[in-house]
């Protein structure tokens, strides 16, 4: 693991325990850093601000890259949720216990659902654009990306705030089933 890798994956648990502790509001970068033994700045190199932590989303271009690569038949929704199953395979699972508790302090946030709400706009953009260049129109295109983001957003929140045994793979993929029309 590179050094950056291993300084980053300290300033997010840093972060995490933070929070848990504190509160999302009342921790400060500063304190974000001090936990993690380095400086704000070296804070700001991995993160662009406090929320970034916990809303910072790298999946949209392999999701949009998926999409484009879906079989040219299928129709946008279904073009979507075959690129998302694809790009969820292609990437090692995230572990599941930081996720769920990353979603519950920003499901408790009103600051926090502001930023997911944005990273969201910004999964949807890419999602569009990745239909508009499999030739879907724009409205349609815009549609398509906006129902299934709020699918995932919905299906990824719920599952945080459920206790269970169902991993974060299954909740993904039970929310494109659900899209499918399979349930």
């Amino acid at each position: 693991m590179s050094k950056r890798t291993r300084t980053r994956e300290t300033l997010f648990t840093a972060a995490l325990e933070l929070f848990d502790e504190r509160g999302y509001e009342a921790t400060t970068v500063a304190e974000i850093a001090r936990r993690a033994g380095v400086t704000e700045m070296t804070f700001f190199r991995h993160f662009p601000s406090k929320d970034a932590v916990l809303v910072d989303d790298p999946y949209d271009p392999l999701i949009a890259d998926a999409i484009v690569a879906a079989d040219p038949a299928l129709p946008a929704l279904a073009a979507v949720t075959a690129g998302v199953r694809d790009a969820w395979a292609s990437v090692p699972p995230p572990a599941a216990a930081a996720v769920r508790e990353r979603l519950r302090i920003v499901a408790g946030s009103p600051a926090l659902r502001g930023a997911l709400a944005r990273n969201s706009r910004a999964t949807e953009q890419a999602i569009a654009e990745a239909l508009r260049c499999r030739g879907v129109a724009s409205r349609p295109a815009v549609v398509v990306a906006a129902a299934a983001v709020a699918a995932l957003n919905g299906a990824l929140l719920d599952w945080a705030a459920v206790e269970g045994d169902e991993s974060l793979g299954d909740a993904i993929l039970g929310a494109l089933a659900a899209l499918d029309g399979a349930s």
